[in-house]
């Protein structure tokens, strides 16, 4: 790639006329039955933006908010979209390890970096999405010592996260071992709990993240946990414990606003 490619040089979309140009970046496939419904995680993300969009004030189609493209950046770590031909990117959840030295993930670590850099692209991180771009701004990863975080918990948000998502305290679906040790220098935290301290983290204009997967149905992570479970990766207590959490109301949606608000206006 070269440096005119990855500049975030040329004329910006998403004015108020025209929908910004979203580009998601696919860390993973879903599992079989979700991907037969949705296609990959651009369709589960394009269910959850629609409804997102849905949600604002006044209601919207999300084709007037965002054209949406994806990109699967494990198969090819090659041919990233140049940074001057998008608006906004999101970075997908992933079964991956955000801070292993795998090729591709180095790659995205770098192009997430760049994007951020050029103050113009918006970036959303969602789990794995979330620790790469705390990876890329500094921050230290690790594994965490209180083991999984698994299907609808209690987010507490700071003043800024209550603002930013609307919420006095955030519900979300997680799938994650692996956090954020800690927040980036330039980062304001969003929210924490007992099991994550770095749950949520935004820097304005640049990037917004969330640990957990507002994405998720209680269709998709009861199909995860199930097909986990199977492997041996839960015991029969933590998949007992989360299976009955699994349909909990959650606030997906008023995530997935708060993300299309910051793509529009930072």
């Amino acid at each position: 790639m070269t440096a005119d490619a990855i500049s975030g040089s040329g004329p910006a979309s998403g004015s108020p006329a025209q929908p910004l140009r979203l580009l998601i970046l696919e860390a993973d496939t879903p599992q079989p039955n979700t991907k037969a419904k949705y296609g990959g995680f651009r369709g589960v993300f394009a269910a959850l933006l629609t409804a997102g969009a849905a949600a604002m004030d006044p209601p919207r189609q999300l084709s007037e908010v965002a054209t949406v493209t994806a990109h699967n950046i494990v198969d090819d770590m090659h041919s990233y979209p140049p940074l001057d031909e998008v608006d906004a990117i999101l970075i997908t959840g992933s079964r991956h390890t955000a801070y292993e030295d795998d090729p591709w993930i180095l790659k995205l670590v770098e192009y997430a970096r760049q994007a951020i850099e050029t103050g113009r692209v918006r970036v959303v991180g969602v789990c794995f999405g979330h620790q790469i771009i705390g990876r890329a701004m500094g921050a230290r990863l690790g594994r965490s010592d209180k083991g999984w975080e698994v299907a609808v918990t209690d987010v507490d948000l700071t003043d800024k996260g209550k603002a930013i998502f609307q919420l006095d305290k955030m519900r979300i679906h997680q799938m994650h071992r692996d956090i954020v040790l800690e927040f980036p220098k330039d980062s304001i935290p969003l929210g924490s709990n007992d099991k994550c301290e770095v749950q949520a983290m935004y820097s304005p204009g640049r990037y917004i993240t969330v640990q957990g997967h507002p994405e998720f149905t209680g269709e998709i992570i009861s199909e995860i946990l199930t097909n986990r479970h199977k492997v041996g990766i839960f015991t029969d207590e933590v998949y007992k414990d989360a299976m009955e959490r699994a349909p909990i109301e959650h606030d997906g949606v008023t995530i997935a606003k708060a993300f299309l608000n910051f793509m529009k206006h930072g």
